[in-house]
């Protein structure tokens, strides 16, 4: 007769293969359940990702995954953005979403100032709002390292307000940033994340707001995305090197130039008729997804920005299911 440990029986009571847990050398466990089972998602970012989530209003429920506002949420993209679809439509699970992010931030408002000082960076979502709320005895939600992911896309206004710079000062600025980050992601681990997702700065020198700017501009916020991106790999190796952590890395750099590029490389965005510019009469939102405005030529959702800097919808399906494929495929692929 062979005998498991509690360990392997638990996790097969999970249903999870003899796969997923992975002996790490100095002994250390690397478990991890599958997309399946997980059930809560905490999650750090700015005006791509929020929803207007208040955490010491409505909680998440299986009945409101979202706890409040209701879905689809405040977004920046006329519509429901990654979080949402990641949530309702590509989620494995009943997923519970605690989400954080705040339009406007930046990693550390002291390292690059947001555009108004109500603006709660990434600091301030992790040591304000999720260690408070969601760690220790008064904790607003009952979670574990392996049941619950925490995701981060951050660093799009870190670099839309400091990129002018220059590299030479820009490279040294992102140094710093990173050493918030880590410190940040740190403080998650200590409360007990084990599973990571990290998501990249999209092309922003193709943007309607870098490319009427000219060339340097275009080339200048080009090279502080790329450094960015390279800083975010770096800081992944870095995170799986903990030993028991998973991570993974979503690059919407490629997603959102291949749909730019070829809409139809993307079943989401093969709708899109306009993946350059953006219609006034459209920027602020409108009454519904498919709004049509005359002087916009096509409806809203056939253009790729709504605005200058804020995509609609159908990128972030793009990104939802993106970061589910990886989720589902198992840890850092």
């Amino acid at each position: 007769m062979v005998l498991l440990s509690a360990t392997v029986i638990s996790l097969f009571a999970l249903g999870v293969s003899a796969l997923s847990l992975r002996q790490q050398s100095g002994g250390v466990e690397k478990r991890w359940v599958g997309w399946e089972n997980i059930r809560n998602a905490f999650i750090f970012g700015d005006s791509y990702t929020q929803t207007g989530f208040d955490y010491t209003s409505t909680q998440p429920s299986t009945a409101n995954p979202f706890g409040n506002p209701a879905y689809p949420g405040w977004t920046s993209s006329n519509g429901p953005n990654w979080v949402g679809y990641l949530t309702f439509k590509y989620n494995a699970s009943s997923l519970l979403t605690y989400n954080l992010a705040y339009g406007g931030a930046t990693v550390d408002s002291d390292l690059v100032a947001p555009y108004d000082v109500s603006v709660k960076s990434l600091k301030d979502q992790v040591e304000s709002e999720f260690i408070p709320g969601y760690t220790g005895s008064s904790a607003k939600a009952t979670w574990t390292g392996d049941n619950s992911i925490f995701a981060v896309w951050i660093g799009i206004n870190d670099i839309g307000n400091s990129y002018y710079k220059g590299t030479d000062e820009t490279d040294i600025l992102n140094t710093q940033i990173f050493d918030v980050i880590s410190d940040l992601i740190d403080q998650i681990y200590e409360a007990g994340g084990r599973n990571y997702v990290l998501i990249n700065v999209p092309p922003l020198d193709r943007t309607p707001l870098i490319v009427p700017q000219g060339d340097w501009a275009v080339s200048t916020s080009q090279a502080d995305v790329a450094s960015w991106n390279q800083l975010v790999l770096d800081f992944a190796d870095t995170l799986k090197s903990k030993g028991d952590t998973n991570v993974w890395v979503y690059d919407s750099n490629k997603s959102f130039g291949e749909a730019m590029d070829d809409p139809l490389s993307y079943a989401e965005t093969s709708g899109l008729k306009n993946t350059t510019d953006y219609c006034v009469a459209y920027q602020n939102g409108t009454p519904a997804q498919d709004t049509l405005d005359d002087s916009c030529g096509v409806p809203v959702n056939e253009y790729f920005w709504l605005n200058n800097l804020h995509p609609t919808s159908a990128i972030h399906e793009v990104v939802a299911k993106g970061v589910a494929d990886l989720l589902t495929a198992g840890p850092n692929a």
